[in-house]
């Protein structure tokens, strides 16, 4: 038997269905919610206050059409650090929140420290924000770029 993750919330299959009909359409209405799940309205608005105040959702967001905005221009970059200890992640963590241009950021188990997601308008703009933001974070010892093609999933 699987043993559960200590931050783990019980969910029954009503939660599961709840968050993934949320995944699909956030906007959603309550009583469409309650439909879609088969509950009634009241049990099922008590289930998402519940998975609210239990932090398993988060928040709500909008999807957006980056293309639309002009920023559909992504790029991997592989971090390796000069230094691991803890501080020394903690003051490369606290850069990173502060640079917009980096949409995710993990820590990975590999040859590198941290793997990055940065959208920005085009190359030209990734290489200033490359060279002026990413490789002036604390600790950056090297970088390596991935650009992607095309995605396909989100």
């Amino acid at each position: 038997m699987p043993t559960e993750h200590r931050n783990a919330v019980h969910l029954d299959d009503y939660d599961r269905k709840i968050i993934a009909a949320l995944q699909i359409d956030g906007r959603m209405a309550m009583t469409a919610l309650a439909e879609k799940v088969g509950l009634s309205k009241t049990p099922c608005q008590v289930r998402l206050k519940r998975l609210l105040d239990a932090g398993v959702i988060t928040g709500f967001a909008a999807l957006v059409d980056f293309a639309k905005l002009g920023i559909d221009h992504v790029a991997f970059t592989e971090v390796k650090l000069s230094d691991t200890r803890d501080r020394a992640l903690a003051e490369f963590n606290a850069g990173v929140r502060q640079i917009p241009e980096i949409e995710e950021c993990h820590m990975i188990a590999s040859s590198f420290d941290y793997l990055l997601k940065v959208r920005t308008s085009d190359i030209r703009r990734y290489r200033t924000v490359l060279g002026e933001k990413i490789s002036a974070l604390p600790h950056v010892a090297s970088t390596s770029t991935f650009v992607a093609m095309e995605t396909v999933k989100e």
